[in-house]
């Protein structure tokens, strides 16, 4: 295996774990930071609202992601977008909660405007996010 090729997939397989690393962990605290619990409206009662909203935030998020893996030229720097990405999901869903108070209640209640709403936000953010990204 010539080596550009053996470096290659080894920054493949380092990047790749540290989004999906990531990713989880934004899971995690997404789904603790909202008042409604994703799983049991998506899993439980087939919320469509609930998988709009998580599913465009995560998205939202990974297109963060890949644009710090695209700007960055080391582990430490792809860590700090990563980072920085995971904040500005957060904040993306606390504005989207300020200019709509009863969003996690319109979520439960299945009202796909809201849950439209979030995934908007959450996805203008991760692309805007990851346009702002610079090496």
């Amino acid at each position: 295996m010539p080596a550009d090729l053996a470096s290659g997939l080894l920054s493949f397989a380092a990047y790749f774990l540290g989004t999906i690393a990531y990713c989880a962990a934004f899971c995690v605290v997404y789904t603790r930071l909202t008042p409604h619990c994703e799983f049991d409206l998506i899993v439980g009662e087939h919320n469509a609202s609930a998988a709009i909203a998580f599913g465009g935030s995560l998205i939202g998020f990974a297109i963060a992601l890949a644009g710090a893996v695209h700007n960055t030229q080391s582990g430490l720097e792809f860590i700090i977008w990563g980072f920085v990405a995971f904040a500005t999901q957060i904040i993306a869903y606390l504005l989207a909660r300020l200019a709509h108070p009863g969003l996690s209640q319109a979520i439960e209640q299945n009202a796909i405007a809201a849950a439209v709403w979030l995934g908007a936000v959450s996805i203008s953010a991760g692309v805007l996010s990851a346009a702002c990204m610079s090496p």
